[in-house]
């Protein structure tokens, strides 16, 4: 039987596993904890509503992304406590801990960390 943390790996995976929601997860992580209006968004990624809408119900499925209410707009944010146990899941076991293979990834971890 899969583990949970496997599940939800696989669960966040299959639904960035799309160039359209894969550009919307990155622009979410790029806007922060304020997140971005659902118009923006489209309007940023020339992406149609109906298509947006869908992209983002899945990406809040898998717990990817969270949304809340301001007014008329409906702003998303990007999970970030998620996002950080996916990339914690995906490194767990690194390389058996072989330095030459984990350097260059503890190097871009690292990059990441000034913000």
């Amino acid at each position: 039987m899969a583990s949970q943390k496997l599940v939800k790996a696989v669960d966040a995976l299959s639904a960035l596993a799309h160039e359209g929601r894969l550009s919307i997860f990155r622009l979410l992580v790029r806007a922060g904890g304020g997140g971005m209006a659902a118009g923006e968004i489209a309007r940023k990624l020339d992406m149609l509503p109906n298509t947006l809408s869908a992209n983002l119900s899945v990406l809040s499925g898998a717990g990817l992304i969270s949304s809340r209410r301001d007014g008329r707009s409906v702003i998303y944010s990007a999970d970030y406590e998620r996002m950080t146990g996916l990339l914690s899941f995906l490194m767990e076991d690194c390389c058996n801990g072989d330095a030459a293979i984990c350097a260059p990834l503890a190097a871009i971890a690292s990059r990441a960390a000034c913000c």
